[in-house]
């Protein structure tokens, strides 16, 4: 009977679960039945690198119904180019995943062209747009047609990135294509994908790779494992924090029997060489089928009673109930054919067949499930390409658990069991994979049972790996864009340096024009302070003062090189020059306020070739940001409408990150709340100009909550940044990144950044929580056509001004835009100024305050 099966075992089992003999079978399809015991040290975590693409696994899914085979898995949050193919060859079968974007249209498709003529502008071409959303799919074939696999990856250009990669589009050749791949094939046939494709295999382990794929589909996709019993399928939700440690049976030609501890931890501990290709075989020689699934084909329509003795035939049709087998438990495979006086062909090749499997199938399971006592595991997931969804397979193999468990033991499959190899191969990829599974992870939701741990705390836990966007400290202040003051020495420097530059000509678009929400733009003066000599006194102090550290972080940013510190030394003697001419001669420039001696520092800067100084550090304040982004809107969306503004603004203003015991020095936040809670009701703002100040918290835990809360309420929202770099501040290159970034786990930003051409979403119209949800206002980025920390709106860029039209809200956040310029400033329409005071002496000369109080400044247009 097939659950005592006293036959003489043809592996001889020794040491802890080791194997004596070499591997029967082939690795990528069950490994076969011998191959020495691997215990695999864990896999040591690597650095993430800004440089290299990631895999995002965040909210994976499967697409498509419950009954799919090998369906396609989305990454609605896939927003870095990834590598496109990894391939499992075994001696069967060639198993290949590959990554598709399925994007129709580049970055200036048909909805970003539109969003452009709605605005009046179409010169926003130097901004490249992130596609969010992609792909993996599932295909096999079978090695003897070699050919066949190769010619699909010609057509689809799969060894170039695909034919929707940017590489493909622009005609590029790469040269030196290398493809994953596992399974011996990935050996035998290495000169041929070369000579046909131009590519190099690069070989990974198979046991590495096949238990790389199954913790990737356990971790990260729902409705991937289930149960099958009796014909019944259920789905098995997976306790993410109880997984470990587990049973993985992989059945291919042979079979491999291996205890996944963890994360790159795992042992073979048994096998057996009576697999799928033990099936495959026989059948092939008893019954004459040409392939695999023409076997199990006809294993549907068999009657295996033909040819198994059952308890029935032994016990005159009755169970043997004193030891729990029914009559139609199987005796002996085979049995009956030992006294039946018929020849071979005398037997339905149906029945064969069904005989075939169940006794195959019944081994299988038991042997599973010996090795599970053995080590006290209660799960045991079965893969390979022997299964194939095959219910008859599955209610055997399942049965076999059962009964020999008592059920105290479950036999679960996976939906993508024959592809196990082959994911993990393509997560082998520049070793991300389940090194960044692990971060996404954490970044995603906290365990089951664990305690919460405010977006605020997690902020400040990883503020200690950034440079803080606002000072820490009362007396280091210097105000200069919230920066600590500098440590760095630095060399003593020449005052005699001279250079001539162009001081507030940027050059950065064919036109700058007049802002028309101005109110009077004949009487506007953007700077707040007049410098007279004590005021230049003061701030060419603090500049100077700042001076080692910006050429420090300017030559970091151009990797520390001997060239960088030339330019370096170069741009501190320049500007030291400047400053001196400026003291000795203050009208040297023509007439000259804050804004533009801050302006001057930014373009001096530019002219020794230093494009963006603190690129490295936004890069970091960013990651930091968006890493608590998702529990922050899950917290404001917790309270109600008036709660969630008064958040929200305080957000913007940073105060409820950090305590500093700051007051408003101007607030008139109840009548800001008064307009958009009620004056507003069933009647929003149509569009908002928000104009952003600082990467990191400022923006990504600011100004997008702001952004978003607009949107809610029917707003179109354009978010205003700069041309060209200043200080920390986000440019509008960057800001299309970084709300890609925040649209992964925010379906409004989503659908609004989709609808405002801000990104391509590849996953919209196909996953189910998107398919119903309205059609969103848009939320789009436009640059101010400048490159300093404050603004002049006498000279903006064509396309701010366009945008601008029908704006009937401006927000302008930060120091540089609402209170070292455009504190006074009157417009046509609502106006919010926001800012938090980081200068003491700034305080004290505007409103006779202190360091760190903070304005909210609400003009509405009736009043001005």
């Amino acid at each position: 009977m097939a659950a005592n099966n006293n036959s003489d075992p043809i592996l001889d089992e020794g040491g802890e679960g080791g194997v004596k003999h070499e591997a029967v079978g082939e690795a990528g399809e069950g490994k076969g039945g011998g191959g020495a015991a691997a215990t695999q040290a864990p896999a040591a975590m690597l650095p993430r690198s800004g440089s290299r693409p990631q895999l995002d696994l965040s909210g994976a899914a499967i697409h498509g119904n419950l009954e799919d085979r090998n369906p396609t898995i989305l990454l609605p949050n896939q927003s870095d180019d990834i590598s496109h193919l990894a391939l499992d060859i075994g001696g069967s079968l060639i198993k290949l995943v590959y990554f598709s974007r399925h994007a129709e249209h580049s970055s200036e498709d048909k909805r970003k062209l539109s969003t452009k003529r709605r605005l009046g502008m179409l010169n926003g071409g130097r901004r490249s747009y992130p596609v969010l959303g992609g792909r993996l799919h599932f295909v096999k074939f079978e090695t003897g047609k070699l050919n066949e696999c190769l010619d699909f990856i010609s057509s689809k250009q799969l060894h170039r990135g695909g034919v929707d990669s940017p590489s493909w589009r622009s005609g590029a050749q790469p040269d030196n294509i290398v493809i994953k791949a596992t399974g011996g094939g990935a050996f035998k046939y290495a000169d041929l994908f070369k000579e046909r494709l131009g590519v190099s295999l690069e070989k990974e382990d198979e046991m590495d790779c096949l238990v790389a794929g199954a913790n990737f589909l356990l971790k990260s996709i729902r409705h991937e494992a289930f149960t099958h019993m009796d014909g019944q399928k259920e789905y098995v939700q997976i306790d993410q924090n109880d997984l470990f440690p587990f049973l993985l049976v992989n059945v291919g030609s042979g079979v491999s029997i291996i205890k996944v501890d963890g994360h790159g931890k795992f042992q073979r501990v048994s096998g057996t060489n009576v697999g799928g290709g033990t099936y495959w075989g026989l059948g092939r020689l008893m019954t004459k089928c040409k392939s695999f699934d023409e076997l199990l084909e006809l294993s549907q329509r068999g009657d295996n009673s033909t040819i198994d003795m059952l308890v029935g035939d032994i016990y005159g049709g009755l169970d043997y109930s004193k030891i729990g087998l029914s009559a139609s438990t199987i005796a002996s495979s085979f049995g009956k054919t030992i006294s039946d006086d018929k020849e071979l062909s005398d037997y339905r090749p149906e029945d064969i067949s069904l005989s075939l499997l169940r006794m195959i199938s019944y081994n299988i399971g038991q042997i599973s499930y010996l090795n599970a006592l053995r080590y006290g595991l209660k799960r045991i997931f079965f893969g390979g390409f022997f299964i194939r969804g095959h219910a008859y397979t599955m209610d055997t193999i399942s049965f076999a658990v059962n009964f020999w468990s008592k059920g105290e033991a479950k036999a679960m499959f996976l939906r993508h069991e024959g592809f196990l190899g082959a994911l993990g191969a393509f997560m082998s990829y520049e070793k991300h994979g389940l090194d960044d599974l692990r971060i996404h992870h954490l970044v995603e939701r906290f365990p089951m049972g664990a305690p919460y741990i405010s977006w605020m705390e997690k902020f400040v836990q990883k503020g200690t790996q950034i440079t803080a966007p606002v000072p820490v400290g009362f007396p280091v202040t210097t105000g200069m864009g919230g920066f600590e003051r500098p440590t760095a020495k630095g060399d003593i420097l020449r005052s005699d340096a001279s250079a001539a530059l162009n001081v507030g000509v940027l050059h950065l678009v064919p036109t700058l024009d007049v802002f028309p929400l101005l109110e009077d733009p004949k009487m506007y003066e953007p700077n707040t302070i007049d410098l007279d000599l004590n005021e230049y006194k003061y701030w060419f102090k603090i500049l100077s003062d700042h001076l080692p550290d910006l050429v420090d972080k300017a030559v970091a940013s151009e990797g520390g090189t001997d060239d960088a510190k030339r330019r370096g030394d170069a741009f501190a003697h320049a500007f030291s020059a400047h400053l001196a001419r400026l003291m000795e001669e203050p009208a040297a420039y023509g007439k000259f306020g804050l804004a533009n001696l801050l302006e001057l520092r930014e373009e001096c800067l530019r002219e020794f070739q230093f494009v963006d100084a603190y690129v490295s550090i936004k890069q970091r304040e960013n990651e930091a940001s968006l890493a608590v982004l998702p529990d922050l809107l899950m917290e404001l969306d917790s309270m109600n409408e008036e709660a969630r503004l008064l958040a929200l603004i305080e957000g913007v203003l940073a105060a409820n990150i950090f305590d500093w015991g700051s007051r408003a020095c101007i607030d008139d936040f109840d009548m800001f709340k008064k307009r958009m809670l009620a004056d507003k009701k069933g009647q929003p703002y149509k569009r908002a100009l928000l104009f952003v100040d600082n990467s990191g918290a400022d923006v990504v835990l600011g100004m997008i909550p702001l952004a978003r809360e607009l949107l809610r309420n029917g707003t179109e929202v354009v978010l205003v940044a700069n041309s060209l770099p200043a200080l920390n501040d986000v440019t509008a290159n960057e800001l299309p990144g970084i709300v890609a970034e925040a649209a992964k786990h925010c379906g409004i930003l989503r659908k609004a950044a989709e609808a405002g051409g801000l990104i391509f979403d590849a996953m919209a119209g196909i996953q189910d929580d998107l398919k119903d949800e309205p059609v969103s206002v848009p939320l789009m980025v436009v640059e101010n056509g400048c490159g300093s920390p404050c603004i002049d709106f006498r000279q903006v860029s064509s396309e701010l001004a366009a945008a601008a039209k029908d704006a009937d809200l401006l927000i302008l956040e930060g120091m540089g835009r609402s209170l070292h310029t455009n504190l006074n400033a009157r417009f046509k329409c609502d106006t919010l100024k926001l800012a938090m005071v980081k200068n003491q002496r700034l305080a004290e000369k505007l409103f006779n305050g202190n360091i760190y109080d903070c304005i909210c400044k609400f003009e509405p247009v009736h009043l001005t």
